[in-house]
């Protein structure tokens, strides 16, 4: 297969090394469901297209995702069941085939449904249904089951013609994702000042002292303290039910131990990038640090609903949480930090937060070359 083209196989291979569905120990359950699942949101996609055509952004490129969504748990399902992906298009045993030899290759703008391209969508639906209605979580005989997988691969290649999308653009877009998410090798990117002068970095460590003190008017409110000296604000909850949101400077930190970023710490530290004049304003700015300070509340509040990640490990995070989390920062730096390292970072802060809840107090360790946060008892 040449570097140039993607064979089925070959993508079958990429796509194994992030299913996560094995782990789960109930046969073709999970792949079958989600295959079933990105056909629904492929169907709603173009509903909402047809219903509100000018408050759509980005359908071409949601349909794109969609398809190869949509590939990735039909070649997770093949896998399960022994099958390759080339033997579901009619390739010899043993061989693989590539992208380019099941469709044309050619790719246009997708503008408005067409009413094929909703019944070929309506078929599609139909043969995951039929699947999903015979498959009972065993193996099952291996003939029918690849007569029913090519049906699915037959459909979703016409949807992905009508739809004028080449398949191989969204297995390609489809693998870079996962390796965004769930990599074989994590590698950490650059800290955003390494060229900075050192007064300008974010202290690669750092301890800061967290704790509540009791005030006047019977409120309770958070202190911080680094190297003997008072930092920030006081802080209360400002909400009208109390939840230990004064502890959320935290995250900030989080963001900027594992990360390398945060315009709130710079500006807590003193630490913002004043030697190139763009920088200072654009990235370590107001604004970045109101766009900051949304990411920390928006997270808090869906990690609220899940006892901040008690029980969450490394790749378990909504990969939608983790995604929305990146659409906030769209245009600053940190945009192009990878999912993975987003988790990182959300991971270790609500660790932290936990830490505080509970003890109401702790000392909080940077290590930012080491891209890690960690929070220890603060002596009395």
């Amino acid at each position: 297969m040449t570097a140039l083209s993607l064979g089925l196989n070959e993508y079958q291979i990429l796509a194994s090394r992030s299913d996560r569905t094995r782990d789960k120990g109930n046969g073709f359950d999970l792949p079958v469901l989600g295959l079933v699942g990105e056909v629904g949101s492929l169907l709603s996609e173009v509903k909402k297209r047809q219903r509100d055509k000018a408050a759509i952004i980005g359908y071409e490129q949601t349909v794109l995702e969609e398809l190869g969504d949509t590939l990735w748990y039909l070649a997770i399902t093949a896998d399960h069941a022994g099958i390759k992906l080339a033997a579901l298009a009619g390739a010899d045993p043993g061989s693989d085939l590539p992208f380019t030899a099941l469709q044309p290759q050619h790719s246009l703008p997708l503008n408005t449904p067409s009413a094929q391209f909703e019944k070929t969508l309506l078929r599609l639906t139909a043969a995951t249904g039929e699947l999903a209605a015979e498959v009972d979580g065993s193996h099952g005989d291996g003939i029918f089951l690849q007569t029913r997988l090519g049906s699915v691969l037959t459909h979703l290649v016409q949807a992905a013609n009508e739809a004028e999308v080449l398949l191989e653009a969204a297995a390609r877009a489809n693998i870079q994702k996962t390796e965004d998410r769930w990599p074989q090798e994590r590698v950490y990117p650059e800290l955003f000042d390494s060229a900075f002068p050192s007064d300008e970095q974010l202290p690669r460590t750092l301890e800061i002292d967290i704790y509540e003190r009791d005030a006047s008017n019977d409120k309770r409110y958070v202190l911080q303290s680094c190297n003997g000296l008072f930092i920030g604000d006081r802080l209360t909850d400002n909400i009208m039910e109390p939840d230990d949101y004064r502890f959320h400077d935290v995250f900030h930190y989080a963001y900027a131990a594992v990360l390398g970023w945060s315009p709130v710490t710079r500006a807590l530290l003193k630490r913002k990038r004043k030697s190139k004049a763009r920088v200072d304003e654009g990235e370590d700015g107001a604004r970045a640090s109101l766009i900051e300070e949304g990411v920390a509340t928006y997270v808090f509040g869906i990690a609220k609903d899940f006892d901040f990640f008690a029980n969450q490990k490394p790749g378990d995070l909504s990969l939608t949480l983790l995604k929305n989390v990146r659409q906030f920062v769209r245009g600053y730096e940190v945009h192009t930090s990878p999912l993975w390292l987003w988790e990182e970072a959300i991971l270790q802060g609500n660790h932290a937060f936990r830490y505080l809840r509970e003890n109401r107090r702790g000392r909080i360790k940077l290590a930012v070359e080491k891209r890690s946060l960690s929070i220890e008892e603060l002596p009395r």
